[in-house]
């Protein structure tokens, strides 16, 4: 793939929005690290990585251990230097640093001040900002009460005392104190229960019908699922697929039906998976759905339910990391 858009892959399905406005753009973007003593080692992390990010969107990457995924997020931001190819944010080149007032970075495993209570650590990144002190303290217990942290906890307790799940959340805030166009989140569930991971997702939400991009990293598919418009997963340095979920996982769309008495090697002609459950037959319907009611209605058979169903997110994404000879995280 290297050196080749994924735009042409046959796994890739970019259908570019007539009125849409890029935000993240990247073409031929490629990392190498020198390893080794004598450093005469290569190691690409990211081989001619291209893709684009519209304004409003929500886009999931999505990769194992390795892929490069923090890589290319690193690169966008301007804390890695790219070995080649070349990237935009909101219509300037990285490193740029009006853009850096304009985005928003939640870090994967960040070290934050921890001497300082989750308030002062805020109100020295707003100050960074130099958001006016009024706007601030405004600003800041917006964004504890969004992200679930007592305000009284965040006043008096020090962040060395704080859980993981406390940490993330700060650093959402700390991610959101700008009122960024642009937001960055590296496994913003990570670390969270399930109460966590679902305020989480309510802020993604919520920030998406505020009209800001999100682009962030994920290993919680379920949750990417819920909340992305598009998707691109990357393995080994490489972007294997790109799209919407409709578009990545509508080609995979099939029936589900129950029903209630027929012959089963009849059956077996026109549904596969078929399984025997409560007096009733289970499985996934071959062939024209419509062939398949008919042949239902003239067996006398009870059609106790019949359901459209697809592929789930995570089969999708084994089966890619397996069609590539990935078994483990790398």
């Amino acid at each position: 793939m290297s050196g080749q858009s994924p735009l042409i892959l046959d796994n890739l399905v970019e259908r570019e929005p007539t009125t849409a406005v890029p935000v993240v753009e990247t073409l031929n973007l490629s990392k190498v690290y020198l390893t080794g003593f004598w450093l005469n080692q290569r190691v690409e992390s990211l081989k001619s990585c291209t893709l684009t990010v519209y304004q409003g969107e929500t886009f999931g990457l999505l990769g194992p251990n390795g892929a490069g995924k923090t890589t290319l997020l690193k690169t966008l931001l301007g804390i890695v230097r790219p070995t080649s190819g070349r990237a935009m944010l909101l219509g300037h080149p990285i490193g740029d640093r009006g853009v850096k007032q304009r985005i928003g970075y939640l870090p994967e495993n960040a070290y934050y001040y921890d001497y300082l209570t989750g308030y002062e650590f805020l109100d020295l990144i707003g100050g960074v900002f130099q958001i006016p002190g009024g706007l601030r303290r405004k600003r800041i217990a917006e964004l504890l009460d969004m992200v679930g942290l007592d305000r009284k906890t965040a006043q008096k307790k020090q962040l060395r005392q704080y859980s993981k799940g406390m940490m993330q959340r700060v650093g959402m805030a700390q991610a959101l104190i700008n009122d960024p166009e642009l937001v960055f989140l590296d496994e913003p569930m990570s670390g969270l229960d399930p109460m966590g991971r679902y305020q989480v997702r309510e802020i993604i939400l919520s920030l998406k019908q505020q009209g800001k991009t999100i682009f962030f990293n994920s290993h919680v598919l379920s949750d990417v699922e819920q909340i992305c418009d598009r998707i691109a997963i990357l393995a080994r340095g490489e972007l294997i697929c790109m799209g919407s979920l409709d578009d990545i996982l509508g080609s995979s769309n099939f029936h589900q039906a129950v029903i209630k008495g027929g012959d089963e090697d009849k059956i077996a002609h026109w549904m596969t998976e078929l399984t025997w459950h409560d007096g009733c037959w289970h499985g996934q319907v071959k062939g024209d759905p419509a062939e398949f009611l008919r042949f239902i209605n003239s067996a006398g058979i009870q059609l106790v339910s019949f359901n459209k169903a697809r592929a789930s997110l995570e089969d999708y994404f084994i089966r890619q990391l397996q069609e590539r000879g990935i078994t483990s995280s790398q």
